[in-house]
């Protein structure tokens, strides 16, 4: 068993996460656009996607799951795909 975070989009950016064209490879994602949403107990990340959704908080489509050592996993229409973060660039010192 392994823990996954869950990390829910914000609802400002649901809409526009549905529209946008499904691509394939390694989703880009922002922390600033995500809230933490808890912790779930599952055997792997569609183990996780059908306990939330027979919990009553079903993973929507652009929502998250991490892993302890980092892999994400976004849920778009056709399953859980690789996702990664996109880090902030450092501000040069002025």
């Amino acid at each position: 068993m392994a823990v996954y975070r869950i990390y829910q989009l914000k609802d400002a950016l649901r809409q526009q996460f549905r529209f946008a064209p499904h691509v394939s490879g390694s989703a880009a994602v922002k922390l600033k656009d995500y809230q933490p949403a808890g912790e779930i107990e599952a055997r792997n990340e569609y183990d996780a996607w059908r306990l939330l959704g027979e919990s009553g908080r079903p993973l929507g489509v652009g929502d998250l799951l991490e892993t302890d050592d980092g892999q994400l996993r976004i849920c778009k229409y056709v399953g859980l795909e690789p996702a990664q973060w996109i880090l902030p660039e450092p501000t040069p010192a002025l």
